[in-house]
């Protein structure tokens, strides 16, 4: 099943936080939460200058297994899933199941859902990633599983933090 056809299916099930796996084919993930009404909120690719969007089209196309490569400057985004730049091969799955955390409230995840969407962060690989924001949103902390050599459902404190300081209180 191609990738239109995996998120035709998946939208009729999906809910609104659910945490929303793009695995490419070389082995990682791709990490963001389910905004409802075939909408996913993830770690896109900033807005740039020509001479960027040039090279990493470049890189894209030396790497066509990477989809959407994040180098440096990216930008939480809400978009459609069906316009997620994925490599081929790459499955898209609710993955809800993959980390040891408690969901929030839905009124939680949608605070902090507002509270990153359309903010620029540096995308740090091990450090400040996509799957560190997608748990974050949904659970409050920070976690990553996929990054070898670390322990499993970990809170990264660091990116928590960081995170949590664009979230208004209550």
């Amino acid at each position: 099943m191609d990738f239109k056809e995996q998120v035709e299916h998946l939208i009729p099930n999906a809910q609104f936080g659910d945490l929303i796996e793009f695995s490419y084919p070389i082995g990682y993930a791709h990490w963001g939460v389910y905004d409802g009404d075939g909408y996913v909120v993830h770690f896109a690719v900033a807005d740039e200058n020509k001479v960027m969007n040039t090279f990493r089209g470049f890189l894209q196309t030396v790497f066509p297994v990477c989809g959407d490569l994040l180098l440096g400057e990216t930008k939480i985004r809400r978009q459609l899933l069906a316009e997620v730049n994925v490599p081929k091969g790459a499955r898209v799955s609710v993955s809800n199941s993959q980390h040891d955390i408690q969901p929030s409230p839905p009124d939680e995840i949608r605070r902090r859902l507002n509270g990153l969407v359309d903010r620029e962060f540096t995308y740090k690989l091990l450090t400040f990633n996509c799957e560190h924001f997608a748990t974050f949103v949904r659970s409050g902390k920070a976690v990553c599983n996929q990054i070898p050599g670390k322990p499993k459902n970990k809170e990264c404190v660091d990116a928590t933090e960081l995170f949590s300081a664009f979230v208004p209180a209550y």
